[in-house]
């Protein structure tokens, strides 16, 4: 059975006045509310926030200098690169910076390195290669912040070099260039510090041009599927433009965009951000993974259908032959894992990796085993390496902790690249477990829903199809994950091929179907009639005209009520919200009073061994709101005034029970719900 940390909200969710006054759902204003939106401006700007949103291009450092340059350059004819990164982000800035210059009437080479030939950045030898072809200036994007060696290089054959790029600046100079153009500058102005590589390259264009709506609607597609796939936060302007651009592609999608949604077998009309990372995303990543950028980028600026039809089909091959590599990568590195589970960050090399392929194989591992991951394709003495991150633990600072054993990095503080010599191996494992030791996160649970829901009317058919208001979902702005805590399993089995299971459980009077993917009955070690706790996404199921809500579920456990008894048993009267369903009757004070009256009997200390004397066939919260009744009563007391190591005391006349506080509150909550 898989077993993961929960840590469920107990406490009765804020549902702001002001925003059901403002049209909002119950279920949309206690989603919006945690999230800080608790005022109908504030909720306006989050769900239909426009233009106002965007920055001033302008205040970005070193941009009146970049819009300079690139207006000599148009005013001299004079031809011009874009420098590129092999990653979607990197495909749809050189496109779109590309066509803008050659709308300009520029002559412009769009350059992507290969990826395992060149690696990620600049390089002499592309440098050298350009300017043979008469390049006078170079701009990169995505790339470029920590390329101060190339820069230079660049200068000494007599080509100037703007360089926009948005990852970490490095504790080093920044580059001697015309222009250094990244929202991630310590010295930095701009608000929004998380923009993609693709938007500072949009920010560039709309500079340029001085009138950025018009920009803005001919790019915010390819910078909308820039920032998906590199995971931006989907907050402010980046939310703004990811939004636009997936109603830009739902309108009138460029012909290579459309052709990958017909070879994808998407519905373009229905284009969720979601679609665009799991389904779009990992196609043109394909081309970049394995050595053929170019194929994507030709994709998106093509304005041939048939050419794009015939690309399109090319990149979902790339795709197909990618996941089998990555299939056998997987299960090598597994099998290196094999003798001990790691309890230090996971290095890994190999010399028959795929170098493109092995950032996808470290993300699983690091879910896989709760660790950073670092896998590395070893050249003869060199190695080539993909670092992802987990439980917030960051790799950017690591690295730089670890340097003296590597030759580069470069990168996020979540994801990263490096560059080693085979030799350095063990000694930069070393490093790293020991720098990992001394600065190892604090332990967070896996499973954290948003919400915990008592009363099925919250997920009506009304309530559920509100939160799509909440598009695009993604980085900072996640689906709300809800959860079920204690309610009865009325069915489970196998569908898909013994692949996914389908579930139904009850809450109140209701019913909820629910789909859970790539796991099983059995692995789950759940089954009907079963009490299970749930975490889930509600989504609206259309099938053959009927409506309903189903569950996504993301994690499903047999029920565990000790998180709340322990807070119940503290005298958290918050958390009595949570506990109404578990609300004690006549029989329930009966069976427990009967228990106190015993001699010697005198609640534990401790937490288990106080559930461990829970009666047969008794909810083990019932057990304890009894213990906490009966002491608010007088019936039971402590010297510490609180349940634990409560005994019986001296009690004249008859106890009012439902009297009490405890009593009262959860009543009244029961009756929210069920009244």
């Amino acid at each position: 059975m898989i077993r993961k940390e929960w840590k469920i909200p107990f406490e009765r969710p804020v549902v702001p006045a002001e925003l059901l006054a403002g049209g909002c759902t119950p279920l949309l204003a206690a989603v919006l509310a945690l999230r800080g939106v608790k005022t109908r401006a504030e909720m306006e700007t989050m769900l239909r926030g426009g233009e106002e949103l965007l920055e001033d291009p302008m205040l970005l450092t070193d941009m009146s200098l970049a819009v300079e340059r690139v207006h000599r350059a148009v005013e001299k004819g004079e031809k011009t690169a874009v420098y590129g990164d092999y990653d979607v982000d990197g495909i749809t800035s050189t496109c779109l910076l590309t066509d803008y210059l050659r709308s300009k009437g520029l002559e412009c080479i769009p350059y992507i390195p290969d990826r395992s030939e060149e690696g990620y950045g600049l390089n002499d030898a592309a440098v050298a290669a350009l300017r043979e072809q008469g390049v006078e200036l170079i701009i990169t994007v995505d790339c470029g912040i920590t390329a101060r060696e190339e820069a230079l290089y660049a200068a000494s054959l007599g080509m100037d070099m703007i360089i926009t790029d948005h990852h970490e600046c490095g504790s080093g100079p920044l580059p001697e260039a015309v222009a250094v153009v990244d929202c991630k500058r310590p010295d930095e102005r701009y608000p929004n510090h998380s923009l993609a590589g693709v938007g500072v390259a949009l920010k560039l264009v709309c500079a340029c041009e001085g009138c950025g709506s018009e920009m803005i609607e001919r790019y915010c597609d390819l910078a909308a599927i820039g920032t998906i796939a590199d995971v931006m936060p989907l907050v402010g302007e980046n939310r703004y433009l990811v939004r636009r651009g997936l109603e830009k592609i739902r309108r009138d999608p460029r012909p290579g965009i459309a052709a990958m949604l017909r070879e994808s077998s998407v519905d373009g009309k229905k284009l969720t951000a979601s679609v665009v990372g799991f389904t779009l995303a990992p196609r043109l990543n394909a081309a970049g993974r394995l050595d053929c950028p170019s194929v994507a980028a030709r994709l998106l600026m093509t304005d041939d259908p048939a050419e794009a039809t015939a690309l399109a089909v090319e990149l979902c091959d790339l795709n197909r032959r990618r996941q089998s590599i990555e299939t056998s990568i997987w299960d090598e590195a597994n099998a290196m894992l094999a003798a001990a589970a790691p309890d230090a960050p996971i290095v890994l090399a190999s010399d028959k990796w795929h170098q493109g392929v092995i950032g996808i194989a470290a993300s699983r591992l690091a879910e896989q085993y709760s660790l950073p991951a670092i896998m590395v394709c070893l050249n003869g003495e060199v190695g080539k390496g993909s670092c992802r991150s987990y439980g917030g633990f960051n790799l950017f600072d690591a690295l730089s902790a670890c340097s003296e054993h590597l030759i580069g990095f470069g990168g996020h503080a979540l994801a990263a690249g490096l560059n080693i010599r085979s030799d350095k191996l063990d000694d930069f494992r070393a490093a790293l477990a020991q720098y990992y030791r001394e600065n190892k996160p604090a332990p967070t649970a896996e499973v954290q829903p948003d919400l915990l829901v008592c009363d099925p009317a919250l997920l009506d058919i009304d309530n559920v199809r509100s939160l799509d208001q909440l598009e695009p979902f993604g980085n900072a702005n996640p689906r709300p994950v809800m959860c079920f805590c204690g309610v009865p399993l009325e069915s489970a089995g196998d569908v898909g091929g013994g692949k996914h299971l389908r579930i139904r459980v009850r809450l109140g009077r209701e019913s909820f179907e629910g789909i859970f993917f790539s796991h099983t009955e059995r692995e789950l070690d759940i089954h009907s009639g079963d009490i299970v706790d749930i975490a889930f996404t509600p989504q609206i199921n259309e099938f053959r005209g009927h409506v309903s809500v189903q569950l996504l579920v993301s994690a499903i456990r047999p029920h565990d009520g000790g998180a709340l008894c322990e807070r119940i048993l503290n005298g958290e009267r918050e958390v009595l919200w949570a506990a109404a369903a578990r609300c004690p009757e006549r029989n329930d004070f009966v069976r427990v009073w009967h228990m106190a009256e015993q001699d010697g009997f005198r609640v534990p200390e401790d937490t288990e061994k106080i559930l461990a004397l829970t009666p047969p066939g008794m909810a083990e919260e019932t057990f304890c709101l009894c213990l906490a009744v009966l002491c608010e009563a007088g019936l039971l007391a402590s010297a510490a005034g609180g349940v634990r190591g409560a005994a019986k005391t001296r009690y004249d006349g008859k106890a009012d029970l439902d009297g009490t506080g405890i009593m009262r509150q959860l009543r009244s909550n029961r009756g929210d719900r069920h009244g």
